[in-house]
């Protein structure tokens, strides 16, 4: 799948660009993630995340975030299959659901991922009855089941890509 939803209904791909989060708060009102939130919930699989706190208005510092216990986990995410009208291809994308910060995250941004408990996993994936969403998932994760540290910048240039960005920047 790729990342950034395109619904079902898009005139083309483009919106995608818009849609690589999903606000918590207007995921069973928005359009765009009303349906998906019915019928296509996900599990998205992560060991970790960036995120970038702005230090000022031209600058900004990654920061890792990992579990405490470095376990891999899952994000709450949706998906949707779009067709290309001129091609007839379909296209499968996915969305991470965001809420507000916990106490960890607060100080670096104003947004986190929603990173579900492996024991609510069933239940997010269930499609169950559409009056009765699971909307009670959609909160941050405890500060005390996570760690974050600063990076380099480095992770900010898609051309990086080894090991050596998750290492703690001096």
């Amino acid at each position: 799948m790729r990342w950034g939803l395109v619904p079902f209904f898009a005139k083309d791909a483009k919106i995608a660009y818009s849609t690589i989060n999903a606000r918590a708060e207007s995921i069973t009102t928005s359009p765009v993630f009303r349906e998906p939130m019915k019928r296509r919930r996900c599990l998205v699989p992560a060991t970790g995340f960036y995120e970038w706190q702005a230090l000022d208005k031209k600058s900004k510092q990654p920061w890792a975030i990992e579990l405490a216990d470095g376990n891999i986990f899952a994000f709450a995410g949706l998906w949707d299959r779009w067709k290309d009208k001129a091609t007839g291809q379909p296209l499968e994308t996915y969305t991470v659901i965001t809420t507000d910060p916990n106490e960890l995250l607060q100080p670096i941004h104003n947004r986190m991922p929603v990173i579900l408990s492996p024991r609510d996993y069933t239940r997010w994936l269930d499609p169950g009855e559409p009056s009765q969403l699971p909307v009670d998932l959609l909160r941050p994760l405890p500060t005390e089941q996570m760690k974050a540290w600063k990076v380099s910048s480095a992770v900010g240039n898609v051309r990086n890509n080894s090991s050596e960005l998750l290492l703690p920047a001096d």
